[in-house]
């Protein structure tokens, strides 16, 4: 599959507005990108061209990005990138580029966020998939690995 995977890095530049969708949930706001640059001769930092997109998300994503993005904050934003070309009658052709969200997240390097994990719509109660009896011993050895014999129950050792 031939698709342009994006990684941005940027600010929320407009409050995400939320939809309910014949096709499901969908969200959509637009993302300031600053590239930056070291100015040798002012020796001194410098915001240099802002490029923006409008990112969308859809089903969970999407509520998850409306109750969670403010107008401002830092985001890392991972996606398909689209870019289009709009053509308008007396006008030249509007190019705009958009990412299809595939995760979105807060800049961690640039503050602090706390997760809140959302409930999931109701499922069928799905088989338990665990392996009964996989337990460690003290140190991270699997309870049957060793040549020195049976091993203790894990709990056992614990006590002991």
């Amino acid at each position: 599959m031939n698709e342009t995977m994006v990684c941005a890095v940027g600010n929320v530049a407009t409050q995400p507005v939320y939809r309910e969708t014949a096709s499901g949930p969908s969200a959509r706001f637009r993302l300031a990108v600053t590239s930056r640059y070291w100015d040798r001769e002012k020796n001194t930092w410098t915001d240099g061209h802002t490029n923006f997109f409008t990112v969308w998300a859809n089903r969970q994503l999407a509520a998850n990005a409306a109750a969670s993005l403010s107008v401002g904050e830092p985001v890392v934003v991972q996606g398909r990138l689209k870019v289009r070309t709009e053509l308008r009658e007396g006008q030249q052709g509007r190019v705009s580029a958009d990412i299809d969200a595939v995760a979105i997240g807060h800049d961690l390097a640039r503050g602090t966020s706390a997760f809140k994990r959302t409930g999931r719509p109701e499922q069928a109660a799905a088989p338990d998939r665990s392996e009964p009896g996989w337990r460690t011993r003290p140190g991270g050895a699997p309870e049957d690995a060793g040549a020195d014999g049976p091993q203790q129950p894990f709990e056992e050792a614990l006590v002991t």
